[in-house]
């Protein structure tokens, strides 16, 4: 039986034991690391010290002149800054590698090459290394040279044609779902990396294409061309084919999404409606005949919903079994109680915004916990900290290295 954990390795989180270092920028990259860092990594991130990560000044609204993205995606993140163009900041980098479980960049293919910075030169150096790569199409093949962002990786991956009204050109999601889906992907490769160089001892490449990252979740559109060479197209909030599931207006202006198609949860919302002979009516009788007659079963629980206010509707299907939902934004999900109880939100200190709310770490272990230690950092906090102790630089050398710009 293995010994009980101790309450600080409790805190320190599961990858407590790994160092990172994230040369990634704007969002796939920056995101693998977050998701590193949450769960106790030390990630040293390096950014340029003219500017920095250009996430910094990333957002809609910029209160005090700063993003309110940079905090969450810069999270428990050490700021390093150095010039990557310059030999001194080469040989920076890979000292610090060196020493490193994982580095995670996001610059375009033979980018890091050209510095030598390239896989098999920092393997040679670090062979316990695993190196994230994250582009648009990935290392290899015709495209790799090409530039891509998430919204690229979306529309090849298949996801932008699918997505909006059947009757106007493609849609996109609110958030940057490419480049997220990308970063996901991105750490859990280097966790199995993780778990293999236990056995090999050795470190290895994971290659994170943006493209591919969508195209791994676009479910059966492949498989179901070949088969049938039925094609999907766009349905707006539906699922054709999956009814009833979908969202529905509400007597105040509101609207409720229910999600009712499996036969026994349909049943339960037509007694909820008070039309029990719905479920015995050959057009709703089971998952098919219901798909079939999509259309004119959402307008006849629309007409039904109408009558009546969102808060009703919700306490109904709540009574019935029936899965359904408000719309949530920002303002309900800070006042709804699951959002508490699960601590879904958490605030922490900001040195220029105070106390500032955010999403917590996700998921959620119950031994060794992640959590959010400091918010993102400011550009070249860590530096000098860090140069001192996993680089070896004296203060004399890291004032050098400040006066000419390396660093």
């Amino acid at each position: 039986m293995s010994e009980p954990l101790s309450s600080a390795a409790k805190a320190q989180g599961p990858l407590a034991d790994l160092t990172v270092v994230e040369m990634g920028t704007l969002i796939a990259g920056p995101f693998c690391g977050q998701i590193l860092g949450d769960f106790g990594a030390e990630v040293i991130k390096i950014e340029d010290p003219r500017a920095g990560d250009p996430m910094r000044k990333w957002g809609r609204t910029l209160p005090k002149g700063l993003s309110p993205w940079w905090p969450v995606i810069a999270r428990n993140k050490k700021s390093v800054t150095l010039d990557l163009r310059t030999p001194e900041g080469q040989e920076l980098a890979r000292a610090l590698i060196a020493k490193a479980d994982v580095l995670i960049e996001n610059f375009r293919p033979g980018a890091l090459e050209k510095w030598g910075l390239g896989y098999e030169a920092l393997s040679a150096l670090n062979p316990r290394l695993i190196m994230a790569r994250i582009s648009g199409f990935g290392q290899t093949g015709p495209y790799s040279q090409r530039a891509g962002f998430g919204l690229i990786g979306e529309a090849m991956g298949g996801l932008r044609e699918v997505t909006g009204e059947p009757d106007r050109p493609p849609s996109r999601a609110g958030i940057s779902i490419g480049d997220s889906l990308t970063g996901l992907h991105a750490a859990m490769g280097v966790m199995m990396a993780v778990h293999a160089r236990h056995r090999t001892g050795r470190g290895q490449l994971v290659d994170a294409a943006l493209y591919e990252s969508v195209f791994a979740v676009m479910e059966n559109l492949v498989t179901e061309y070949d088969l049938t060479g039925y094609m999907r197209e766009r349905s707006g909030p539906i699922l054709p084919g999956l009814a009833p599931s979908n969202v529905y207006p509400c007597a105040d202006g509101q609207m409720i999404l229910i999600g009712a198609n499996g036969d026994g949860v349909f049943a339960r919302l037509t007694e909820a409606m008070g039309r029990p002979e719905l479920k015995a009516d050959p057009r709703y009788l089971d998952h098919p005949s219901r798909g079939e007659n999509q259309h004119e079963l959402d307008a006849l629980i629309a007409a039904w919903t109408r009558t009546r206010p969102l808060d009703a509707l919700l306490e109904l299907m709540e009574t019935h079994g029936v899965p359904a939902s408000r719309l949530y934004r920002a303002p309900e999900m800070l006042a709804d109680p699951q959002f508490a109880a699960r601590e879904a939100i958490i605030e922490t200190d900001h040195p220029a915004f105070g106390r500032i709310k955010m999403q917590n770490v996700f998921p959620k272990l119950g031994d060794t916990p992640g959590g959010v230690r400091w918010a993102g950092p400011a550009l070249g906090e860590h530096t000098e900290a860090v140069l001192r102790e996993r680089a070896g630089r004296t203060a004399e050398q890291i004032r050098a290295l400040r006066e000419k710009g390396v660093i």
